[in-house]
């Protein structure tokens, strides 16, 4: 194997081995091959495309980098939720706990939030002491113990990614489907996950905007998910508008919470249960994902849901009288409430500009070190389709930070626009995809 060689297949349009490909991955991970060597073969692939063989090939690679951890232990279905990510986007707090409720078990590992989106890690750590760093036998206890787990990325868990990733980032190969295939799906298998659910978002706060690239981002990642024996399921999404009407890490939580006690019917509920509905299908504790879906919704209903997020929560150290009293939870220094300027329908929602704009208000982060705010955040009430009148309530904002508030404010006014047109709500769910 000549590292050289494989650059130049690569670049000239070739399609990899497995071997070569493995070769690549081994080598540079272990310091063999040097940074500028693999970022050519980076960027010769990004050019060039890899193919469904060779995005399977790169995401066993990285997979095999770490560890796979072993469930097996464990009696049940595993089966697991991928979000690409969005504003809003809490669905992981509530269909974790319902799924479990169900019967099926759910290993989950998730990230953080970064730029306009916000993660899950930083939502749960915003429950006071709720514990997201568990070794991998702590992580396996609780899943026994309780049929769900919700924790960060460990560094046995395809190291790979990570040395990857951090070299994407600073050499503009960052946009590339089979590059972001492997990355989720090498750390989603080393879950020992059976069967997984996909949510591929589209839209203004989507990474994928349009939507034929959300059909081939869920196309690519379903088809990596059956190379390796995986149910898998997608839903093509909406990311028009944040999802439900709170964004930042405890308000977020806080609209987890109203959902789980059946006190708020939005689209954030809707497509929570639809998730969950097919995870719980997927688990084969139903005959399809309609039946999945009711199961989801009774199991809200009857406060189960809410029982098992409260024993999660309990098992990873967090303070559930926060989740049993949130209007205990500390307060921003800080609330504005902003209106609208004049009546007519709400046409468009710029739910990438309201998402950096929680960022600004101190929700989120625009560099992996950036600490943030866990009280900070938006109430966002319009949704496309609806009419307002001039001085309706639009949003609140909370921060603890006062200089930002004038410009926040001034953000959230710009992302909404209002026609004297009747505008149609757009689709909640584009496209479900079964493979």
């Amino acid at each position: 194997m000549n590292t050289i060689e494989i650059i130049k297949k690569k670049r000239d349009g070739g399609n990899l081995t497995r071997r070569e490909i493995e070769f690549m991955v081994s080598n540079f991970t272990s310091g063999l091959i040097p940074d500028y060597q693999f970022s050519a073969f980076l960027m010769a692939a990004f050019i060039r495309g890899l193919d469904k063989s060779e995005t399977s090939y790169l995401t066993e690679s990285m997979l095999n980098s770490g560890i796979i951890i072993d469930l097996s232990a464990i009696e049940g279905a595993k089966i697991d939720k991928h979000s690409t990510g969005g504003v809003g986007d809490k669905t992981s707090l509530i269909l974790t706990p319902v799924v479990a409720a169900a019967g099926v078990k759910v290993p989950m590992i998730s990230g953080r939030g970064l730029g306009h989106t916000g993660g899950t890690l930083d939502k749960l750590e915003s429950i006071p002491g709720f514990h997201t760093g568990l070794n991998l036998s702590k992580y396996k206890s609780i899943l026994k113990k309780c049929g769900a787990v919700m924790i960060g990325q460990t560094k046995e868990i395809a190291p790979a990614d990570k040395l990857i990733y951090a070299l994407r980032d600073v050499t503009a190969t960052v946009e590339s489907i089979p590059f972001i295939t492997a990355s989720i799906m090498s750390k989603k298998l080393a879950e020992g996950i059976e069967g997984l659910v996909l949510d591929v978002k589209t839209g203004s706060g989507a990474f994928m905007k349009k939507q034929s690239d959300a059909v081939e981002l869920a196309l690519s990642l379903g088809n990596t998910a059956k190379a390796f024996d995986k149910k898998v399921i997608a839903f093509i999404t909406d990311m028009n508008q944040p999802l439900g009407n709170y964004i930042g890490n405890w308000l977020e939580v806080y609209e987890s919470i109203l959902v789980l006690n059946n006190k708020v019917k939005n689209d954030l509920y809707e497509l929570s249960v639809t998730l969950a509905g097919a995870m719980i299908y997927l688990g084969g504790k139903s005959k399809n994902i309609r039946e999945g879906k009711k199961i989801a919704e009774e199991l809200i209903s009857n406060g189960k849901a809410f029982e098992k997020f409260i024993e999660i929560t309990k098992l990873q150290g967090g303070d559930v009288s926060f989740l049993l009293k949130p209007e205990k939870y500390p307060a921003s220094k800080y609330r504005k409430e902003i209106r609208s300027g004049k009546s007519g329908y709400i046409k468009t929602i710029d739910a990438y500009k309201i998402g950096m704009t929680s960022v600004m208000l101190g929700a989120g982060r625009l560099k992996k070190e950036d600490k943030i705010d866990p009280k900070a955040g938006i109430i966002f009430y319009p949704k496309i389709g609806m009419k307002i009148k001039k001085g309706d309530l639009i949003a609140e904002i909370f921060t603890d930070n006062k200089d930002v508030i004038d410009t926040a404010s001034d953000s959230i006014k710009n992302s909404v626009g209002i026609s004297r047109e009747k505008t149609n709500p757009p689709k909640l769910i584009k496209k479900k995809i079964e493979f």
